[in-house]
């Protein structure tokens, strides 16, 4: 299943040169990620503190392939990609939309479902397993 957020670039995503600093391309993808899960019916805090659950990422890279800059329009697409029974990949694809489209950069996430409590890895609940695509 793909997901796709649109959004402008915004000042504070940029650095002194007037370009989208490479760390808030993350920042892009994780707000991504938010919307994905609320349009898919996880209310975020309800969700992981019901279940006792961290997910936090435990590998990312990024490829840039072009600058982005204060008032681009951007599409940033993701794939969650299940990657065992407790853990799951993201690849995002970010565009600058615009005539014609351009990949700005490509971006992998991945996660790993942990207790909050035990602070071990733990099954990815039914819900983000669905999420995920394991379901």
């Amino acid at each position: 299943m793909s997901f796709a957020y649109s959004r402008h670039i915004h000042f504070r995503d940029t650095d002194a040169a007037g370009v989208v600093f490479f760390a808030n391309y993350l920042a892009l993808c994780h707000e991504a990620y938010e919307e994905a899960l609320a349009a898919a019916g996880l209310e975020i805090s309800a969700f992981f503190s019901a279940n006792d659950l961290l997910v936090p990422i435990a590998k990312s890279s990024a490829e840039y392939l072009r600058p982005l800059r204060v008032g681009d329009r951007v599409r940033i697409t993701l794939r969650p990609e299940p990657l065992s029974a407790n853990s799951f990949a993201i690849n995002f694809e970010i565009t600058r939309l615009g005539s014609p489209e351009k990949i700005a950069a490509r971006v992998r996430t991945e996660h790993v479902s942990t207790s909050a409590r035990l602070r071990e890895r733990v099954p990815l609940p039914a819900p983000l397993a669905a999420w995920v695509g394991q379901a």
